[in-house]
């Protein structure tokens, strides 16, 4: 039951990173992709009806996190409490960003917003990255599974890192261009034209930074933590995981020349799922690395909640998630197809 509970904690963190990740992949090209205010607002319709349900991914990721591992949730929160913070601010600034930009028929009112927006996207995408690189390279967890790390030491991995070194940085770069690249992909399947052009370019130009980055990032792990390996040893199949990133990026950049524009979204959906999921999976059974010492690293039997209550909680999580499923599938149904310019309403 803690393997299923583990699986589903990360199938929610794969969930809001490619449904609110193209969101804040489209933040980050607001600026570059939207050279008038006409286009901009077109960027802004892409995501207009879907933003703000796509982040409840993020909540209800959390609330999973809470109930089945609370000892991981408690540590997470309390050691990454100034980082979690500043991404609180960071969504609250996307969300003024983007529903304030119309309130004012006023130049200066919008590019003041549509900068807020831009910039707290690549902010959330930084920010977002090396967390998940200090998740994977190890925390300074005491015995008594408390931490506390400073924003940087001196950006070597170790067994009191900061927040920053230069593994988290790499973690981050990673993180930014492929959420760069998906946002881009996603406004190329919704949008017609010049800004179509543009965000095709945009994702050109950025593959072999992604393709050079996520082999970087490999061996950088492996340096890192050795220790992620050892699953894909003790099950040879699994090294289908690391293929199937490799074929995710060849199909994307294929995808992206033959303009196969729906293709080119999954593929990139694919990418970023598959990354995930090897990094769960090379961790596993550890949910919380300890770098001072093994021992004190917090795993799916040392963290879980009570059997009966997960027992109990699968039934009413898969409940929440049919109810979730069909709001999304109404929702993307509702609203699919290209969005178009001209009207003087909305964002």
């Amino acid at each position: 039951m803690t393997t299923l509970w583990f699986a589903l904690v990360a199938l929610m963190i794969a969930g809001y990173v490619i449904f609110d990740g193209f969101d804040i992949g489209c933040g980050i090209l607001h600026l570059f992709l939207g050279k008038t205010n006409n286009e901009r607002r077109m960027l802004l319709r892409t995501i207009g009806p879907v933003w703000d349900g796509n982040e409840v991914w993020l909540i209800a990721g959390g609330g999973t996190l809470f109930f089945a591992f609370p000892s991981v949730y408690a540590a997470s929160f309390s050691g990454f409490y100034l980082p979690l913070n500043m991404v609180l601010w960071l969504l609250i600034s996307r969300a003024i960003g983007i529903e304030f930009r119309m309130h004012l028929d006023n130049q200066v009112w919008r590019d003041f917003f549509d900068g807020l927006f831009s910039i707290a996207s690549m902010l959330l995408a930084i920010f977002f990255g090396a967390a998940l690189g200090n998740v994977i390279r190890g925390v300074p967890l005491n015995a008594d599974q408390t931490f506390f790390e400073p924003l940087w030491t001196n950006w070597r991995p170790g067994a009191n890192p900061g927040i920053l070194d230069w593994y988290t940085v790499l973690a981050a770069l990673v993180a930014f261009v492929s959420l760069s690249i998906h946002g881009a992909t996603y406004i190329i399947t919704k949008t017609e034209g010049e800004l179509n052009a543009r965000a095709r370019k945009a994702a050109m130009i950025l593959w072999p930074v992604l393709a050079v980055l996520t082999a970087l990032s490999l061996m950088a792990t492996i340096h890192v933590r050795p220790t992620v390996l050892d699953n894909y040893r003790r099950y040879p199949v699994s090294f289908a995981i690391p293929a199937v990133v490799a074929g995710s990026l060849i199909f994307m950049y294929l995808s992206l020349r033959k303009h196969r524009e729906r293709a080119a979204f999954i593929s990139s959906c694919l990418y970023l799922a598959v990354m995930l999921v090897g990094a769960a999976f090379g961790l596993y059974p550890v949910m919380l690395p300890a770098s001072t010492n093994p021992a004190y690293s917090l795993t799916v039997a040392n963290a879980a909640t009570g059997s009966y209550a997960l027992s109990i909680g699968i039934v009413w999580w898969v409940i929440g998630m049919l109810f979730a499923a069909g709001y999304f599938a109404f929702i993307y149904r509702m609203f699919r197809g290209k969005v178009a310019g001209g009207s003087e309403h909305g964002y």
